[in-house]
Order: C-alpha cells, then structure tokens, then sequence
C-alpha cells in the first residue's frame, strides 16, 4: 500500500518549513545564536516575520528542528525495520541510539552548537515528547494484539528515559549535583559517551519490553 503523496498546499508549507529551519541553523553557525533575530530567518528564507510565527514560537525551536526533523519517526521506522525475530527492546534501543547519534546530514557544528547553548539545549531536551506517538504504533505493531495501551506506556517511558539520557549528557558546566537546576546559567558541556548514556537510561525498561513480549506470544 503506497502512501499518497502531499498535495500542493502541504508541500508548499513543508518547503516553507524547510527553508526556515535551514536559515536558521545556517545564521545561527555563522553568526552565533544570540546574534540571528526572528526577522534575519525570515528574510533569508523569503518570508515574513509573521509566517515565521506561523511554524515556529521562537528561534531556538527554528534552530534544533533543522537537526531532529523526523527524528522521532526515524526511530519508529527503525524499530519497524528489525528482524521479527529481534529483541524488542534490543531493537528500541538500537533505534534511539543510532538516530540520536545522527546529526540528519548536517555539520557536526550544528550539533555542537545546540547541544553546548543552554536555550538550544531546553529545545533540544523538548523534542523528546515527540518520540511517543509514533513509537506507540510501532511498538504495537510488533506486539500484534496486546494493545495500544501497553505500546503507549512503553512508548512514553522511552520517551522519558532518553530525556534523562539527554539531561545528564548536557549538564551544564558545574552543575553535577542530581538535585541541582540543571539549566541553571553556563555553557553546556557534554558529558561522557551519549551511547553509553542512553544505553544505560533505557537499560531498565528491558524487563517491561520482555514481559510485553512474552505475554503477546502467549
């Protein structure tokens, strides 16, 4: 079955997207986020301030949706794409780590330069959220009919585990307290291997992805 494709109305606005994203992070490499205003990736995209506002609530979330565009659905086609046979949760995990260390085509700059600004990195951590939805379909159709309320709480629980993943990788300098605020001021600096830490973060969830498993096959 062929998915149909976008009509003239959508993917004008999919171009339109696209090229916001990109002057954003293009600006935002080349003159430092603090220095690119709403108004400059409006005018290097070919469009007003006010169509702007249209796709994005502010320039730090123009900026990190030119790096984890799809993302979110990458990692759900992922999971899809495992062998049947595969660990569920081996292969959840595999999607996320594969996806995350990604950078979509882009320069390493661009992800340094999201992963290393405390605003870049708050909008950064937000795009987790996006991993539920389509992950839920996904889970649950490797599941068959155990149904879509075990898929979302999976799901949801990636979508948390990879946040506190994300979290502890881009704990600002000086800040290595659990209890602190950790967007509290500072550069951000990346903390060890994000492999290693979504690997870890995700690690506990396997029993819950067996069960789901086993219980499916039963």
């Amino acid at each position: 079955m062929t998915t149909p494709r976008p009509g003239l109305r959508q993917r004008k606005k999919q171009a339109t997207r696209e090229a916001l994203r990109e002057a954003a992070l293009r600006l935002a490499v080349e003159r430092g986020p603090d220095q690119v205003r709403v108004e400059d990736i409006a005018s290097a995209a070919g469009v007003s301030p006010r169509t702007y506002n249209n796709y994005f609530a502010s320039r730090e979330q123009a900026i990190v949706d030119a790096v984890t565009t799809d993302r979110e659905a990458r990692i759900a086609a992922a999971v899809a794409a495992r062998p049947a046979g595969a660990r569920l949760a081996d292969a959840v995990t595999e999607a996320v780590v594969e996806q995350y260390t990604d950078t979509g085509g882009h320069d390493r700059r661009a992800l340094v330069l999201i992963t290393t600004r405390p605003a870049l990195r708050d909008a950064f951590l937000g795009t987790t959220a996006g991993i539920e939805a389509p992950l839920t379909t996904a889970i649950a159709d490797r599941l068959g009919d155990t149904g879509e309320h075990t898929a979302r709480v999976l799901a949801a629980s990636v979508a948390a585990a990879v946040r506190i993943a994300l979290e502890s990788w881009l704990r600002p300098a000086g800040n290595s307290g659990v209890t602190d605020n950790p967007t509290a001021g500072g550069l951000v600096v990346p903390s060890g291997s994000l492999p290693d830490q979504l690997r870890t973060a995700l690690a506990p969830l396997a029993p819950a992805f067996d069960a789901a498993e086993q219980h499916a096959r039963s």
